[in-house]
């Protein structure tokens, strides 16, 4: 019932952040003098970051806690926020791409930040490949647990590649420290909003695979 009332909270809470966030972005952050309007994805394509991260922190504490209860329950926990953050860290990697074509002249280049992420992303896509290659449950659950504590600790990497690295990609600090008030409050707006967002739809595909479970289960037992 908890996570019920979350959901319809957050779900309610979305129809209004979402277009708001969107109209805020497109119609009243100022154009930045240099870039122009393609700054703009500065608003979407750092908070898909951050909601990228918050879904692999889900995987890092729920891949913890199978490792110490053996409880099915945290295994799926971990796989649909693995579900979550693969799908934005990929928006991250596009919104990144249409970002670097008109400021670099480059879909990509191999930049120390885009590197990190690209890997962590491919961290998780061969998470779901273990899981599909593992039929017995439990050793999946094990397996895949170990794999997505160790991707997690690229994360760190991904954040700190611009200081450990020399590096072409703007660092948040310093734009957040050049950025006019009103961008910044429009930036953690949209940081709220995407956040709240992720919260949602980790909520939302963990009651799905748990009704999956559940049917898996009962068919299994009918077969029988």
């Amino acid at each position: 019932m908890k996570s019920g009332k979350i959901m319809s909270t957050l779900f309610f809470l979305l129809i209004i952040l979402i277009p708001l966030d969107l109209f805020l972005i497109f119609k009243v952050a100022p154009t930045e003098k240099i870039m122009g309007d393609v700054q703009r994805i500065f608003y979407l394509h750092v908070p898909l970051a951050f909601s990228a991260y918050l879904g692999f922190a889900g995987v890092f504490f729920s891949s913890i806690l199978f490792l110490w209860r053996k409880n099915m329950f945290w295994d799926t926990a971990a796989y649909t926020s693995a579900e979550v953050g693969v799908l934005f860290s990929t928006l991250v990697l596009i919104t990144g791409s249409f970002w670097a074509r008109p400021v670099w002249n480059v879909w990509w280049t191999w930049d120390p930040r885009l590197i990190t992420m690209l890997i962590l992303w491919f961290i998780f896509i061969g998470y779901f490949l273990l899981r599909k290659g593992i039929s017995d449950q439990f050793k999946k659950a094990r397996y895949s647990a170990v794999l997505g504590i160790v991707g997690v600790i690229d994360i760190p990497v991904v954040r700190l590649a611009t200081k450990w690295w020399r590096s072409i990609h703007p660092r948040l600090s310093r734009e957040g420290g050049s950025l006019d008030p009103l961008m910044v409050k429009i930036f953690l707006f949209s940081l709220l909003t995407f956040l709240s967002f992720t919260v949602f739809l980790v909520f939302f595909r963990f009651r799905v695979a748990r009704v999956e479970e559940r049917v898996t289960s009962l068919m299994k037992r009918l077969e029988d």
